[in-house]
């Protein structure tokens, strides 16, 4: 694994070659639901306009990106690591676990993986950490627009069954809101029980 920081169009160039897989995650911060990550390779004959990290994107961007992607990629793929997992690994473990599933999913395999951030998990497969990479790398940049939105998806479904805690709006994150509802209503069976507020709320 090479970790690669103020990465220049020549690295790119030279990294960005056969069916790679862009990486990223979404959901380390909050205090509630599944941690998620998306694997995508990209076609390089039918490219996607717009791409770019999907926290500088509008919500209505990203949802006709989430689009394009899955219509245009060779292949997409989900993963995620559930609270308990959380809880049991630590949330950096259970972040790479789901990088590591998302890539399984991909029905290609793919020759080199390149994940946002400074650290990869083992793919079996030539890995790359790219600081920043989400804004850098087309494929990174896709697989954050996904695993953005499906996470945003689930917060929304997580906000129709437990109205009271506004996920909708905060999505799970660790906003003053969230906390009045945590003191208020209490721990869900979905809150991560090793996180700081979540074990405070619950003694």
């Amino acid at each position: 694994m090479a970790v690669i920081k103020g990465i220049t169009p020549e690295q790119v160039a030279q990294i960005c070659v056969g069916h790679y897989a862009g990486v990223d995650e979404v959901g380390r911060g909050p205090l509630i639901g599944n941690v998620v990550t998306a694997a995508v390779i990209l076609d390089p004959s039918n490219p996607i306009e717009g791409l770019n990290d999907s926290k500088k994107l509008s919500e209505k961007k990203r949802e006709l990106l989430f689009e394009q992607i899955q219509q245009k990629a060779l292949s997409v793929s989900v993963g995620s690591a559930t609270p308990a997992e959380i809880d049991e690994l630590n949330i950096l473990h259970a972040t790479m676990l789901a990088m590591q599933r998302a890539v399984a999913g991909l029905n290609i395999k793919p020759t080199s993986v390149l994940v946002d951030g400074n650290r990869t998990p083992d793919f079996g497969v030539e890995s790359h950490a790219i600081v920043k990479g989400d804004g850098l790398i087309d494929a990174i940049s896709a697989a954050s627009i996904i695993a953005k939105v499906v996470r945003d998806r689930e917060m929304d479904a997580l906000a129709e069954q437990y109205p009271e805690y506004g996920f909708e709006k905060h999505k799970g994150y660790p906003t003053k809101a969230h906390f009045e509802a945590l003191a208020q209503h209490g721990v869900l069976p979905e809150h991560r029980k090793s996180f700081r507020p979540v074990r405070e709320a619950m003694e």
